[in-house]
């Protein structure tokens, strides 16, 4: 390849089908002489003149007749190739299998619009959902996964992001919980029992600190690894859950329950999307974040 020059292909291909040097060099934006050295180096190339004078005129040989529609094919393949892919997408053909990584909160809010959305744009492409162990990119640069759900951290630097929206801590305990009888103190929250989510089984957090900071301690009686699973104890116990607001989206989750605002500020939750640059500008990636993005927009605000 080193002794190939495929610039002369549009060259050639224009030559050809033109049958001018005039009208193939007004084709590609050249001049006529650089179309006419362009015409040397192509005889040079395939050892045949390709088009030869007759009159006026120039006609093709049977070298250049017999390369024709080749030429067009090679040309046309070769644009395809090394141009963007803009417009290539048919979503009615799809077939690709999508793999999300996700905390078991997004994933029982936001899967059954997603795949409804997927499913109904192209039916043949399927979702997976799988759940989110550790935070780390390795899955995402290798193509284990093609789409990170979740809140920005020690993601490595080439890691993309898109915010999808801002969430917040908010506290919750079962309906008629004694502790709704009176306005919420950093006191009577401190002195409640309380369950919270850790995915690595953590007992403190960023609550635990502001609390501490006005000499209060909490006392945390359970670590679950979701926010549904510290939903349901509070509904079944006078625990109180720490959860995301998002969280008590789900009817299924918030029946029985009633939030209240921390008295200690916390910091404010922003949760991304996440994806390696190597999917950058690959159209059906872009599709599928596109597709996730307007499910999460209605939480944005």
């Amino acid at each position: 390849m080193d002794t190939i020059d495929l610039n002369l292909l549009p060259a050639l291909d224009a030559l050809l089908a033109e049958g001018s040097v005039t009208a193939a060099a007004r084709r590609l934006g050249l001049s006529a002489s650089a179309m006419s050295r362009t015409l040397a180096r192509l005889r040079a190339a395939t050892g045949d003149p390709l088009l030869v004078r007759a009159g006026r005129g120039l006609v093709p040989t049977p070298r250049a007749l017999a390369l024709r529609e080749r030429v067009h094919t090679l040309a046309r393949d070769v644009r395809d190739v090394l141009s963007p892919q803009e417009g290539a997408l048919d979503l009615a053909t799809l077939e690709r299998t999508f793999t999300i990584r996700a905390n078991e909160g997004f994933i029982a809010l936001f899967s059954a619009p997603l795949v409804a959305a997927v499913s109904a744009a192209a039916p043949s492409a399927r979702l997976r959902f799988v759940a989110k162990p550790v935070k780390e990119a390795g899955p995402l640069r290798d193509g284990a996964i093609d789409l990170e759900i979740g809140v920005l951290g020690d993601f490595a630097p080439e890691v993309r992001t898109h915010l999808l929206f801002r969430d917040r801590f908010v506290g919750v305990v079962r309906d008629g919980h004694p502790l709704l009888s009176a306005p919420m103190t950093e006191e009577r929250y401190a002195v409640a029992r309380h369950v919270v989510v850790s995915r690595n089984g953590r007992f403190r957090g960023p609550v635990d600190a502001a609390l501490e900071a006005r000499g209060l301690t909490r006392a945390i009686v359970a670590v679950v690894p979701g926010f549904p699973d510290a939903l349901r104890i509070a509904r079944h116990s006078d625990l109180v859950a720490l959860v995301t607001q998002s969280s008590l989206s789900d009817p299924r989750f918030a029946d029985g329950l009633t939030s209240f605002a921390l008295p200690v500020a916390t910091p404010e939750i922003g949760v991304s999307a996440l994806w390696h640059p190597r999917m950058e500008v690959d159209p059906t990636h872009r599709w599928l974040r596109d597709i996730v993005i307007t499910a999460c927009r209605p939480h944005r605000d």
